[in-house]
């Protein structure tokens, strides 16, 4: 990370009952929050929530243990800092779905998918194509924001609860980012690990390929149960063709984008120059979808100006004559994204403090003392890993702060580095997606627009992993301790 955050030198660690209070408060206020006010989670409830429970974990350490409210400060400066470049990324990921969206991109992809798709086969299709995308590509960020929001509008065109569809389309994009050797969170899991790469993707076949196979076989199940009758997706082919220029041509946008990825540029210029491409894309093929947004009587350059800063900044809605179609193809823009940048922030902070007054440390301390063998080393890794994600709220800090745990440990027991970036893999990488108020949870929420709560459920693959990181050592399937 480019800034260090500062320590506590207070010689008092905090008891770990009294560690867990402001962790348990964020959970109960967090939940009651869903339950009564499921509207405005994102919108500022889930915020407050975090910055009450930040505010019980520096009352008690100053209170109790005597920290000063400068390590707090500091160490805030420091996290929020960090997160800066994702925050802009966040935003970019707002601008590049929305042009994506207005340039035909997307309403092009679900024209055909509706047509060769059937209900029975769609959810582990969707989960195969994401998969394949994110292992491509090394980023479920993206793979979400583009082919995921295309995979759901033909889910609904089929008549699939987009929870399903939610879960298959993060399931594959996660197992993907995980193996892939361009994800960044795949090169951090290993390198501060100290594991040699694509020795480190080796070792988790042991547990991903399990895990991507029974989740595969759980939504061939739902799709077998669930599928039916193939619906009629006229209704959505009439509208599409109504609000958009449907060619193939606007397919070029994503082979760019993928282009852009595999050459490994970064991803602030490539979702910059995606973007760019795709409004170029709605110049040339979607006018008078921009001269829609923009409100304006004749086909102008001002008018086709304004609607394509209003696509990108702001939410905007095409008429294609269907209610139903008018929902899937309305967009958020920059603005959009700027609750969940809010929650970051708020999330980051809440973090930061469990840091500084080192709660965090004392409750890792007590999952330490119960390692007895590989297994129970193994399940306190992914335990922490969970842990880190829930007070964390950042994916990258809780791979980090992981592997920093346990590194001693792993090597003084003489474990090869391998097992330790695996078990984090298993843990941090994967379940970040499933906590509501983590930048990933915030993130494929907002962009799906599907509440974490209600996708989480159908995310087998997120789920199933650290169990299966849990079931695989028991087994026996580690690598070989050193000489």
């Amino acid at each position: 990370m480019g800034n260090s955050i500062p320590k506590n030198n207070s010689n008092k660690h905090p008891h770990p009952l009294i560690a867990v209070i402001p962790l348990l408060v964020l959970v109960a206020l967090i939940v009651t929050v869903m339950q009564m006010l499921p509207d405005d989670a994102l919108g500022g409830a889930s915020q407050i929530a975090m910055v009450v429970a930040a505010t019980i974990c520096v009352a008690l350490s100053m209170l109790i243990y005597k920290t000063k409210w400068d390590v707090f400060e500091q160490s805030i400066k420091a996290t929020i800092g960090d997160s800066t470049v994702s925050i802009l990324i966040l935003l970019l990921i707002g601008v590049m779905s929305s042009t994506w969206m207005i340039s035909g991109v997307v309403p092009t992809l679900i024209y055909y998918g509706i047509q060769f798709m059937s209900p029975t086969f769609f959810l582990p299709c969707a989960c195969i194509i994401s998969g394949m995308i994110s292992l491509m590509t090394g980023t479920s960020w993206t793979t979400i924001a583009t082919i995921g929001i295309a995979l759901l509008g033909i889910g609904n065109a089929l008549d699939i609860p987009e929870a399903f569809t939610a879960g298959a389309i993060i399931s594959g994009a996660y197992f993907g980012d995980k193996m892939s050797p361009m994800s960044d969170t795949t090169v951090l899991a290993s390198s501060v690990s100290g594991a040699d790469l694509f020795r480190h993707i080796r070792f988790m076949m042991y547990t991903t390929v399990p895990s991507i196979s029974i989740t595969l076989i759980l939504y061939l199940i739902m799709g077998l149960w669930y599928g039916g009758e193939r619906v009629e997706p006229s209704i959505y082919l009439m509208g599409l063709q109504r609000g958009f220029n449907i060619s193939l041509w606007t397919l070029l946008v994503p082979v760019l984008t993928g282009v852009l990825i595999w050459k490994k540029v970064p991803s602030f210029i490539t979702l910059i120059l995606s973007s760019l491409a795709a409004a170029l894309c709605a110049l040339i093929f979607q006018p008078d979808a921009l001269v829609s947004i923009a409100e304006a009587d004749h086909k102008t350059a001002g008018a086709l100006f304004v609607g394509l800063m209003k696509a990108s900044y702001t939410h905007t809605q095409i008429d294609t004559g269907y209610d139903v179609v008018n929902h899937l193809v309305a967009t958020r823009g920059m603005a959009g994204m700027l609750d969940t940048v809010w929650l970051i922030l708020c999330a980051m902070c809440f973090g930061s403090c469990m840091v500084a007054s080192q709660m965090l440390k004392s409750l890792t301390h007590v999952l330490l003392k119960s390692i007895r063998n590989t297994f129970s080393l193994v399940l306190s890794t992914v335990t922490s890993g969970v842990l880190l994600n829930l007070v964390m709220g950042d994916q990258f800090l809780s791979i980090i702060m992981n592997a920093s745990i346990y590194r001693d440990e792993y090597a003084e027991r003489g474990y090869q580095p391998e097992l330790l970036s695996r078990s984090t893999e298993d843990s941090s990488t994967v379940t970040s997606v499933l906590v509501p108020w983590t930048a990933c949870g915030m993130t494929q929420s907002t962009v799906l627009g599907i509440p974490t709560i209600v996708y989480l459920p159908f995310c087998f693959f997120n789920i199933i992993s650290p169990i299966m990181s849990c079931i695989v050592a028991a087994l026996g399937f580690v690598p070989k301790k050193k000489l």
